[in-house]
């Protein structure tokens, strides 16, 4: 069950290298390369014995053609820049050191970074592995040399800014917390739909990097156990016995 207050200051106290370091490995990395490996066999199933769905997914993409207009291709583009490599990294140092600064606590603030690390992780593994090739119509953006599944556009916002929404749960303020968490969310969903109506992905693409953006998030979310403070216990004055000296 997913606990909004997972982070709060009473719950993980300062961890040790050793410690950050063994739950970093087992909580996020072995599940990360066990994630990745199926989706890199979902991949290749979609290029091999389920390739019959790209047939489908090609209408959905031609439907996105049609759509287009100069005013949806600006957004679009807009859409899709906030999704790329250099504005989720710029936004993810961003958080982490705001964060780090706020609250004196680095290994809540590096909770953004172990998610999008565990994403990058997957995607560039399954990407080099499967080798899809991208929908045949025509694109509005220049085709990055990763190939078509999943999409790294897709998964990377939705880990960054999945993350962002369970850090906003900490805000007090009812109607600030409320807002922000529908901002935050909408934001990968932006994304996605823009990869799609630029031609540079098929449904199928952006689910799976949908997936694995809510998963690594989770990861990260996760990704270091928890450990309560102690209050010191005081001592115990000697017992005094009657009738022993």
């Amino acid at each position: 069950m997913l606990d909004p207050h997972r982070w709060d200051p009473d719950v993980v106290t300062r961890p040790t290298p050793r410690e950050a370091a063994r739950d970093l490995a087992l909580r996020v990395l072995a599940p990360a390369v066990l994630w990745g490996a199926v989706v890199v066999g979902l991949g290749l199933l979609l290029g091999g014995s389920l390739s019959g769905v790209a047939d489908a997914e090609d209408g959905v993409n031609r439907w996105f053609v049609d759509q287009r207009t100069a005013a949806l291709d600006s957004l679009t583009a807009f859409a899709s820049h906030v999704g790329n490599t250099g504005a989720i990294i710029a936004v993810c140092l961003v958080v982490v050191a705001a964060v780090w600064w706020r609250t004196r606590r680095w290994w809540y603030a590096v909770v953004p970074g172990v998610a999008l690390g565990a994403q990058v992780m997957v995607f560039l593994a399954s990407s080099s592995l499967v080798g899809r090739s991208r929908p045949d119509v025509p694109k509005l953006d220049h085709a990055p040399p990763t190939s078509s599944f999943p999409s790294g556009h897709s998964g990377a916002s939705t880990a960054l800014y999945v993350t962002l929404a369970l850090m906003a749960q900490r805000i007090e303020r009812t109607w600030l917390r409320v807002s922000l968490t529908v901002v935050l969310l909408l934001v990968p969903l932006f994304v996605m739909t823009s990869r799609l109506y630029r031609g540079m992905h098929h449904p199928t693409d952006v689910l799976v990097g949908c997936a694995n953006g809510v998963l690594c998030a989770l990861l990260g979310w996760y990704w270091l156990r928890p450990t309560r403070e102690r209050a010191p216990q005081e001592p115990q004055e000697p017992q005094i016995v009657e009738g022993r000296r």
